[in-house]
């Protein structure tokens, strides 16, 4: 039986295949990640923060599409777990700017090897002429529908 006769009407459904795809990420990466507390959605705020040292938790949802409401419980575990130090804004005295601390670089650092190892084998039939493709096909397709997500435990 071919692919098409298994699912049917999924077979040309890029959305379909999208997802199946996220989801062997999502788990490969619960599994890689295990032991260190970190899901998805933390590990992304911790990467922006990071590149954007001083940002505001607002710009960070907005950078990632999580719903303000669901910034304040994210950068709180952050902060309670010592990866993250939120200071008032010396520009604005409304606002919190992010900065990692010295415990939040060094998760940084172990996530990011960790992940490399995890998306190596995912990848490992892909050169690099066709990761750089998808990562470009994926950026235009996050580009045309930037909707917030709900920042759970993605």
């Amino acid at each position: 039986m071919s692919d098409e006769q298994k699912i049917g009407a999924l077979a040309p459904l890029v959305g379909y295949h999208l997802r199946r795809a996220s989801a062997v990420f999502a788990v490969d990466f619960a599994a890689v990640m295990e032991g260190t507390g970190l899901r998805q959605v933390p590990f992304a705020v911790l990467s922006v923060v990071a590149a954007n040292p001083g940002i505001n938790q607002g710009s960070v949802g907005r950078i990632l599409g999580i719903k303000r409401a669901n910034m304040v419980s994210l950068i709180n575990e952050l902060i309670d777990r010592g990866l993250v130090d939120r200071t008032v804004d010396p520009n604005d005295r409304r606002a919190f700017s992010l900065t990692l601390t010295p415990g939040g670089d060094a998760a940084l650092a172990d996530a990011l090897a960790r992940i490399g190892v995890h998306e190596r084998e995912l990848l490992a039939d892909f050169d690099d002429a066709e990761k750089a493709m998808l990562l470009d096909l994926l950026s235009r397709i996050e580009r045309r529908n930037p909707a917030e997500t709900d920042g759970g435990d993605d």
